[in-house]
C-alpha cells in the first residue's frame, strides 16, 4: 500500500478494465486495511479513519460503478481528497449506524452537533474534531446527519506522545446524550501513526 501520499489525481487511478482485472483482490485488500482503522465507539458509533489508500480505492470504486468518466472523476477528487490526512492530523468518517429507520430518525434528532462533541484523548490531552470544511450536519430541527467528516488536528507533541505505547489513547464522545469512549487498541495505533509525518 502506498504510504505518505497527500492526494491523488488522475494519474492514480486504473482505467475501468484494468480495475475490474483487479477489483475482486484490491477490495480484498482493503477489507484487511479498513480492519486496523475501524473503532466502535458505544452501541450506534463507528469511526472509519481514511488516509490515501481508503480515498483511493473508494474514488476507483465510485468511478467503476457509476462509470461518469472524467466529469465524475473531478467531483469525486473534490469530495475525497479532503478527507485525505496532510501528515499532522487525523481524518475520520463517523458513521451512526441504526438499521431500523424509525429508530434512526428518532436518535439522530436527539444528538445535534454530535460532532462538536467528539474527541481523541491523547493521555490527558483532548483534541476535538473538526467536521470538514467547517459544515453543520445538524438540520434547523435538531437531528443530526447519520455520516459526518471530521478532522482531528495534532501539535508534534501530541503526536509524539500518540506514538508513545505508554501513553493511553481514547476516542469518544462527551455528548450528553452519547457519552461513550473506546480505549485505542495496538493495531489502531499503528495503522494510525502512520498517519502523521511529523
Amino acid at each position: 500500500m502506498t504510504k505518505m501520499r497527500r492526494a491523488i489525481s488522475k494519474d492514480d487511478l486504473l482505467p475501468l478494465n484494468d480495475y475490474a482485472a483487479v477489483r475482486n483482490q484490491r477490495r480484498s485488500e482493503m477489507v484487511k486495511l479498513k480492519q486496523s482503522r475501524r473503532v466502535e465507539v458505544g452501541p450506534i458509533a463507528t469511526f472509519y479513519f481514511e488516509n490515501f489508500d481508503t480515498m483511493l480505492q473508494q474514488i476507483q470504486e465510485m468511478l467503476y460503478i457509476e462509470k461518469g468518466g472524467d466529469a465524475q472523476l473531478e467531483d469525486e477528487l473534490t469530495a475525497y481528497n479532503p478527507l485525505i490526512p496532510q501528515g499532522s492530523e487525523l481524518v475520520c468518517t463517523l458513521m451512526l449506524e441504526i438499521e431500523d429507520p424509525v429508530r434512526r430518525e428518532r436518535v439522530l434528532r436527539t444528538l445535534p452537533h454530535i460532532e462538536r462533541d467528539t474527541f481523541i484523548q491523547v493521555g490527558a490531552e483532548r483534541i476535538k474534531a473538526v467536521p470538514e470544511a467547517g459544515e453543520d450536519r445538524t438540520r434547523e430541527d435538531g437531528k443530526t446527519s447519520a455520516v459526518h467528516f471530521l478532522h482531528f488536528p495534532f501539535t508534534p507533541a501530541q503526536i509524539q506522545a500518540f506514538r508513545d505505547p505508554g501513553v493511553q489513547i481514547m476516542l469518544g464522545f462527551e455528548h450528553e446524550n452519547y457519552a461513550h469512549m473506546a480505549v485505542l487498541g495496538p493495531q489502531t495505533r499503528t495503522a494510525l501513526a502512520g498517519d502523521f509525518d511529523v
